[in-house]
């Protein structure tokens, strides 16, 4: 089975083809703002009407198959911006019109998992998931991925970003690569609000806790950039390795799988690794390839999804910026 997935939920726009788990071609292209600066969906989605159709060619060639010999086209359906995600649902729909195939709407949150649990081979992991729109802590029970933990507020890597703009670091390759380099720098550790609510974390109090306090700190040169930017990654991801090991309790887990963007982070890798050492539990994380937003993802969840015997009604195929992890069915596993 050979399936076309397209992903463009925020500043990244994606196409992956797979065939039967095996990644044939997930070229991708980023939308990459002036330092300082968010990315807004107008612009995002203008990128990606630019973009979508030449990734679609370079896909095609590098997996050398023809369109004819897609079995199904699917798409992200949601969470993300809305802008963005109606290019990548348009261009879908007028792509199973043309060459006459059935078409799916996937779950962007649950195409990071089945991603994730394709390429580390992990089998029944608790999942944190990380990325600059989304923050849970997720577990499959009774086929539904259930949400164990998440934000209450706003996403860890939308915390990452917007500290990266009072820094005014470079978003290419993106602000959390930046932050995350500094951090290696960093030397002394500013205490900053550590806010876990039982399961739930929140970042924003923090976030504009350290937002005003760092220019004064490193202005005084009491602190420097990177001292800040290691203290803030060492708050944020403590709080979430925490209500992971939490969940791994309440779970009775011996897995735990980490994907989103922020997901690529070395140092949430390796104090995940560390939580998972001590329990006599296993890590699993992919590299920046399948962790960052791509198209096999959703090809991957999507192949998963038909082999079910899934479909998306004509009718239902269009885009929603709210698509919670645990709406959708999992009908695919059975364990």
């Amino acid at each position: 089975m050979i399936v076309l997935g397209m992903e463009g939920s925020a500043n990244k726009i994606g196409v992956g083809i797979i065939k039967d788990g095996v990644v044939l071609a997930n070229p991708r292209r980023t939308y990459i703002t002036p330092p300082g600066e968010g990315f807004l969906p107008r612009e995002t989605a203008k990128h990606h009407r630019e973009n979508v159709l030449a990734l679609i060619k370079l896909a095609f060639k590098e997996a050398q198959i023809s369109p004819d010999e897609i079995d199904v086209i699917c798409y992200t359906k949601g969470p993300g911006m809305g802008a963005p995600l109606v290019v990548v649902a348009v261009v879908a729909r007028t792509l199973a019109q043309l060459w006459n195939k059935p078409i799916i709407g996937v779950n962007h949150c649950i195409g990071h998992i089945e991603m994730g649990r394709l390429i580390t081979g992990c089998n029944n992991p608790t999942v944190l998931y990380v990325s600059g729109g989304n923050t849970q802590v997720i577990a499959y029970s009774e086929r539904r991925y259930r949400i164990f933990g998440e934000t209450i507020d706003i996403a860890v890597g939308n915390c990452l970003d917007r500290f990266a703009r009072v820094l005014k670091l470079s978003n290419d390759p993106s602000p959390g690569y930046n932050i995350e380099q500094a951090a290696k720098k960093g030397k002394r550790f500013y205490q900053l609000p550590y806010v876990v609510k039982g399961m739930d974390v929140s970042f924003s109090g923090l976030l504009s806790h350290i937002e005003k306090q760092a220019p004064k700190l490193i202005e005084s040169g009491e602190y420097t950039p990177e001292d800040m930017c290691y203290s803030l990654q060492e708050t944020v991801f403590a709080m979430l390795v925490e209500t992971t090991e939490r969940a791994m309790a309440h779970c009775g887990s011996q897995e735990a799988l980490i994907v989103g963007g922020v997901g690529c982070n070395e140092r949430l890798q390796a104090m995940m690794a560390i939580m998972c050492e001590e329990r006599g539990a296993k890590m699993y994380a992919t590299d920046e390839r399948f962790c960052i937003d791509n198209g096999a993802m959703i090809a991957q969840a999507g192949f998963e999804m038909f082999r079910a015997g899934i479909t998306t009604k004509w009718e239902e195929t269009k885009i929603t910026q709210r698509y919670r992890t645990d709406e959708v069915e999992v009908v695919w596993r059975d364990q």
